[in-house]
């Protein structure tokens, strides 16, 4: 019997696209494995930066309790500095995500402001504030560290700046109004340094019922002034300065 014929038409299973696709799934899951893995050392620097501090935060320590080879650690963050700066800011921004969905179920009303606070300094007295408190003491007299967690501060307060003036609906173009909220988040802040030898919990809320009223009152006062001044406009014609000497 001869030989069957190849059927030209058929798909070659070994064809270009073939191999195209199978370097496409192995990339893939070559990526997701290294997302892992990162992910699996940022909570470990965390978790270490809490229950050890700065000195006792080794990569070698971050890459056991990650359950990740030292090289796998090395190749992902070379260094211990550039390992708990990406931790700090990556838990960062996921609690600031909580925070945001949290604030969808806080009471409206002028039972907000102090439900904001309170939710605000829960975050200053949890692990990630006491993390990054480990960065930030350390960076003190370590200049390269300094380096690095200078501009992680000044993120990780304007995340925290911008979530309060968006959940409480304020104007932070006033700068009265963006002093005040500045102001809260430093107490709040404050307050969580109070808290890291004791539990300082029944204080701080007491404070911080309030610092809800002064805040509200600080607000109040500068809407109804610009709506005060606002009125007392005189009436423009569309083109026209309502200045008369413009």
């Amino acid at each position: 019997m001869p030989d069957a014929i190849p059927d030209s038409t058929a798909p070659d299973s070994t064809g270009p696209d073939v191999a195209a696709t199978s370097v496409a799934v192995t990339n893939r899951r070559e990526q997701e494995r290294s997302r892992v893995t990162r992910l699996r050392l940022m909570e470990a620097a965390v978790d270490c930066l809490v229950e050890y501090g700065w000195a006792g935060t080794t990569t070698t320590v971050v890459a056991e309790r990650a359950g990740v080879s030292r090289g796998a650690q090395l190749h992902h963050y070379p260094t211990r500095a550039e390992l708990v700066v990406a931790a700090v800011e990556h838990v960062g921004r996921a609690l600031v995500d909580l925070m945001l969905d949290a604030a969808k179920d806080l009471p409206s009303g002028p039972q907000r402001t102090e439900a904001v606070l309170q939710l605000l300094g829960d975050f200053y007295s949890g692990p990630l504030f006491v993390a990054a408190l480990e960065l930030w003491v350390a960076a003190r007299t370590d200049p390269k560290l300094r380096e690095v967690v200078i501009p992680l501060e000044r993120r990780v307060g304007w995340e925290a700046h911008r979530l309060t003036v968006g959940v409480l609906g304020l104007d932070d173009g006033d700068p009265e109004v963006r002093e005040a909220v500045q102001g809260t988040l430093d107490m709040v802040r404050g307050m969580g340094l109070a808290n890291l030898l004791t539990d300082d919990c029944a204080r701080r809320r007491a404070v911080i019922r309030r610092w809800a009223r002064i805040l509200d009152s600080v607000t109040y006062a500068v809407a109804t002034f610009q709506d005060v001044e606002d009125s007392s406009r005189p009436p423009t014609t569309p083109g026209v300065s309502a200045h008369p000497y413009t």
